[in-house]
């Protein structure tokens, strides 16, 4: 896939969230509700992130998933508002995903709070 050709068919929201950090309205995301067996990918360079079975609802208002596929993300300190939480992105194309918590309800202990607009969901077939 074209990177910079994928880039530029993107939403002013979606560019916002994936490349400047943005965050979608809570809520707000079309895959919030995905219950379908899948993966989640990268929205700019298609890499697979997120299994569906990895996919909880957190009542946060963004999908949530207790681990990301091996290799699939980077993370990166991030202490912007005042707090210190740790930024994910794609490992791929370093597109900003959304953050990581220590406050899973699964054995990872882990809840990845991604945008449904930085991620596209495939359906297994």
């Amino acid at each position: 896939m074209d990177i910079e050709k994928r880039k530029a068919e993107l939403s002013e929201e979606e560019k916002n969230v994936l490349f400047n950090g943005g965050t979608e309205a809570p809520f707000s995301g079309e895959l919030l509700h995905e219950k379908r067996e899948g993966s989640f990918k990268c929205k700019v360079c298609n890499t697979p992130l997120f299994a569906s079975n990895a996919k909880f609802d957190s009542g946060t208002g963004w999908p949530s998933f207790d681990q990301a596929l091996p290799n699939a993300v980077e993370y990166i300190d991030d202490s912007s508002l005042g707090m210190t939480r740790t930024e994910v992105r794609c490992a791929t194309c370093h597109s900003h995903l959304g953050h990581v918590f220590p406050d899973g309800p699964t054995d990872t202990g882990k809840r990845y709070c991604m945008n449904s607009v930085c991620l596209e969901f495939e359906e297994k077939k």
